[in-house]
């Protein structure tokens, strides 16, 4: 029989995504996990009937007090607000360890999650992540298992992004936005050309950066400027924008550039990349 200790050291991993998935904080992450792990060695484990569940349920509850403290307090702007990746001990990584840690985590849907609250926020990774029923989730957010339903639902459609766009529609943009990510990480200039109408139209809204171009005409232009920043492109990732296909870039998973695509007859004619921290508040983001 394992001992309660062996429970916990088996459970860690899981733990530790758990909490990331809820704070967005690799230290806070740890953190939590560490309460936990006091908590549990301040109770008496031979009473507890499922530990895993009982570990799971108090990371949860350190989570929410974080996350509510957190809400309290932030009056800081969105460049201050930051998502740190899950690294194994090391401070840098490659940009392709952060295009897996990108795929394999979902940086996307963590700087969605980031603007919910907190109790949704908890009721959503609980029940739509983890799996857990509305009456497992209720005592912990201090709710109702109707009312834990009703945030969870609330968190969902946020997540999912709103608007009108056709899903066939959704399909063909997401097809053409696809090839264009593939050909930018890949600093594959002629894969740019094909996705790109000859004479596209790109809008800036770069705040700060005195002499760089507001406007870009010709696909060419653009695709030589997009072919030098490829490295940068690991950390970009597909999101719903506004209910439309689109890239946000996210290195460290805190939010930088949004791009907006407008797109006929499978070529990109017109973008527009957004970089103000207002104008970003205000996108409507949502996890595909």
């Amino acid at each position: 029989m394992q001992t309660p200790q062996e429970i916990f050291e088996a459970q860690r991993s899981h733990l530790r995504g758990v909490a990331y998935r809820m704070l967005g904080s690799v230290t806070e992450a740890d953190d939590a996990v560490q309460e936990a792990w006091l908590r549990l060695q301040r109770n008496d484990a031979a009473t507890i009937n499922n530990l895993e569940g009982w570990l799971t349920t108090v990371v949860a509850r350190v989570c929410l007090d974080v996350l509510r403290s957190r809400k309290s307090r932030r009056e800081e702007s969105l460049d201050d607000q930051i998502v740190e990746p899950i690294v194994n001990g090391t401070a840098s990584r490659s940009p392709e360890e952060e295009a897996l840690l990108a795929d394999s985590v979902g940086l996307a849907l963590l700087v969605v999650l980031d603007t919910l609250g907190p109790a949704e926020r908890i009721a959503f990774v609980l029940h739509d992540v983890l799996d857990l029923s509305f009456e497992e989730i209720a005592p912990i957010i201090d709710r109702t298992p109707a009312a834990t339903r009703q945030l969870a639902s609330r968190a969902r459609r946020r997540v999912r992004g709103t608007g009108t766009t056709p899903e066939s529609d959704l399909k063909n943009q997401r097809s053409v936005v696809d090839a264009f990510l593939t050909a930018l990480r890949a600093g594959d200039f002629e894969g740019l050309l094909a996705v790109l109408d000859p004479e596209v139209v790109v809008h800036v809204d770069v705040p700060g950066a005195p002499g760089a171009p507001r406007e870009i005409r010709g696909a060419q232009n653009w695709a030589r400027g997009a072919v030098a920043f490829s490295r940068l492109a690991q950390s970009v990732q597909l999101a719903l924008i506004d209910g439309r296909v689109g890239l946000i870039f996210a290195p460290h998973g805190k939010l930088s550039r949004a791009i907006i695509f407008r797109i006929a007859d499978g070529k990109i004619f017109e973008v527009e990349v957004i970089a103000d921290p207002d104008r970003l508040k205000q996108l409507r983001l949502g996890v595909l």
